[in-house]
């Protein structure tokens, strides 16, 4: 491959992104997004923690223990890259401005998706100017344990009904605009019960990297949480 073809594959490759307080991160973050970059031939997901999460209680760890934890999950994983730009926020950290932030960034031609679960996709429409969203990225979305993909609002599975593509393919050629259901492992974990499970001094080896495991124990965290 020729230096020029190079850099046009390079243009045309999925910038992906991936937000989460990650409050512990965890294999049901890691593993889903995995399977999703094979089956969309992403070459790398920009992981986002969030320093203040509009729709959900701030996070137990700090903004240092968060970030250490991710280092530990995807050292050595080299899909994974972390971006800190949420984390430098006062202010809620709103999809639609890290959005706004990536494009000014990378331009307008270049595919822009954002991993979501479908959960998110599903309370999509109480998010921060939801409605501009596919007008700056495409939307991967992965299965969750006991989540459909219906809408309860008829107007929510019309809107997806038009934006939604089957073919993978389709999204290194679309910038922003396209819903991709994909499917992914249904791994029923959280971070709720990581923490709850270290509270009640539970093992938690099965749904942790080892190397998050040794921080959260050598750490003393989530021993507190209610």
């Amino acid at each position: 491959m020729t230096q020029q073809t190079k850099q046009t594959a390079n243009s045309k490759s999925i910038q992906a992104l991936f937000g989460g307080t990650f409050d512990p991160i965890h294999y049901g973050h890691l593993l889903p997004v995995e399977a999703l970059a094979k089956q969309v031939g992403l070459q790398q997901v920009v992981l986002l923690p969030n320093h203040v999460p509009p729709h959900r209680p701030q996070p137990e760890a700090t903004v240092q223990q968060r970030l250490a934890m991710i280092k530990l999950a995807i050292k050595n994983n080299p899909l994974f890259s972390i971006d800190t730009r949420e984390l430098k926020r006062k202010t809620p950290s709103y999809t639609v401005e890290t959005l706004l932030s990536f494009r000014q960034q990378i331009g307008r031609q270049k595919p822009l998706a954002f991993i979501i679960g479908q959960d998110s996709l599903l309370s999509i429409n109480t998010w921060f100017d939801w409605q501009k969203i596919l007008d700056l990225c495409n939307l991967l979305v992965c299965a969750r344990p006991g989540y459909t993909t219906y809408f309860s609002i008829p107007s929510m599975q019309q809107w997806l009904k038009h934006h939604q593509v089957h073919e993978p393919e389709i999204l290194s050629h679309k910038p922003c605009g396209a819903i991709y259901l994909a499917d992914t492992p249904l791994l029923n974990i959280s971070a709720t019960e990581i923490r709850e499970r270290k509270r009640d001094r539970k093992s938690c080896k099965d749904i942790l990297p080892p190397a998050v495991l040794r921080y959260i124990d050598k750490h003393h965290l989530y021993q507190n949480c209610s």
